[in-house]
């Protein structure tokens, strides 16, 4: 185990790093959230860091890289492997000093990730069907056209180029004494821990990983517990954390926490919600953690970061829309009808008395158990919240109808 003064990061460092990258990044406002406050029992205070430019704190990371490369460096130009955050603030900030940059990328990423990456006019390469692959392959490249390798999160520069947020946010709210980081690689949270442990020794400091993902956890805990999945937290899905970055978490970091899918998905909501703010799954780990585990974090002055914004629109507006189930807001009754006339119209006379509004219905005649002259129902329909639907459950119940509910998982 590492001792936290043999570490190659110091605060001296990432002083330097943000007076090197200041000019040129956004410096993200870090606010209180008084409803989320109230809601959890913590103070929270969020940094926006899906405030920057690229819409992820990525980029404090890789411009300090850039800047400290050599003439010959800067001109032969750098390589990584990313198709996320790292990619695209390494792109923007090389067009930008006029760096080249090449980008391995997993042939299935998305194409519009391709796209906003070659838009900084970054070259692309496609190759392998994994992140390893395509991991691999650009070592390859790094050596063959004798190019400069920046990895996302384990290496030094980067570290000190992250932990500048961590200055940032405790110049806004100096009060913080806990902080609630998302752990992918864990270049972030070693570099605010870094920075909290000189500046705040008493501060705690916890990891937030997806529970598909628990890669840190089992480093740091000793434990064996599976890893893999389809997670809504993808910037974070990563399945071997830095052997530089392990060493910084098992030195200055307190535990982490693991958050199941659906606190995610309820912290994405809740951000877009109240705070009006557009945050994707891994940014939206720190505020999983004090909502799955509201008695850990009560009372403190809890710093969490929004560490970037880019969510698929049709992924946001699914995880928006089974918020809206999960909270009885929007609902889908199932009911058992006899097929005659007057039928459904009898049932809507009931949603019309207690004020639920209609949006979709969906008859099922065939592909059912029941007799032939019985049919099924499905209604959708919208409420204020549980309690409302549940008086809607209670009526129809009342009304003689055989009724249950259609859960979201």
């Amino acid at each position: 185990m590492a001792d936290q003064n043999t570490l190659p990061v110091t605060l001296a460092d990432v002083r330097a790093a943000h007076d090197r990258i200041r000019a040129s990044i956004v410096r993200t406002p870090t606010l209180r959230s008084q409803t989320l406050s109230e809601l959890t029992g913590a103070n929270v205070w969020l940094k926006f860091e899906n405030l920057q430019f690229t819409a992820a704190y990525k980029e404090r990371g890789a411009l300090n890289r850039l800047l400290q490369l050599g003439e010959k460096e800067r001109k032969t130009g750098v390589i990584a492997a990313s198709a996320g955050n790292h990619a695209q603030g390494l792109a923007y900030h090389g067009k930008r000093l006029g760096v080249p940059v090449t980008i391995v990328m997993p042939k299935p990423t998305p194409i519009v990730k391709v796209m906003q990456t070659q838009s900084h006019d970054a070259r692309v390469v496609l190759f392998g069907e994994t992140f390893d692959q395509a991991y691999a392959h650009a070592r390859e490249l790094e050596q063959a056209e004798h190019l400069t390798f920046v990895h996302p999160f384990d290496e030094a520069e980067i570290i000190a180029g992250q932990g500048t947020l961590a200055l940032e946010m405790l110049e806004d709210a100096p009060e913080l004494d806990c902080f609630a980081v998302p752990i992918g690689g864990g270049g972030l949270i070693s570099g605010i821990s870094t920075v909290a442990r000189a500046l705040k020794p008493d501060a705690e400091i916890i990891g937030v990983q997806a529970e598909l993902f628990p890669s840190m956890y089992n480093i740091l805990k000793g434990s064996d517990l599976p890893i893999g999945g389809d997670t809504l937290a993808e910037g974070i899905a990563v399945k071997y954390p830095g052997d530089l970055t392990r060493q910084f978490v098992a030195a200055q970091v307190d535990d982490i926490q693991l958050v199941g899918e659906r606190h995610l998905e309820q912290a994405v909501s809740l951000l877009l919600q109240i705070e009006k703010t557009v945050v994707e799954g891994a940014g939206a780990a720190g505020l999983a953690a004090l909502l799955a585990n509201p008695d850990r974090f009560k009372g403190r002055n809890v710093g969490i970061v929004l560490c970037g914004g880019n969510i698929d629109t049709r992924l946001l507006a699914n995880v928006l829309l089974r918020d809206l189930a999960r909270s009885g807001r929007l609902a889908r009754v199932r009911l058992r009808l006899q097929d005659r006339p007057g039928a459904l119209f009898r049932v809507f006379g009931i949603f019309a008395e207690q004020d639920a509004n209609v949006l979709e219905i969906y008859h099922q005649r065939v592909f059912t158990n029941l007799p032939a002259k019985g049919l099924i129902t499905d209604i959708e329909c919208e409420l204020r919240d549980a309690a409302h639907l549940q008086a809607l459950i209670t009526a129809l119940a009342a009304g003689g109808y055989d009724v249950s509910l259609v859960e979201p998982d």
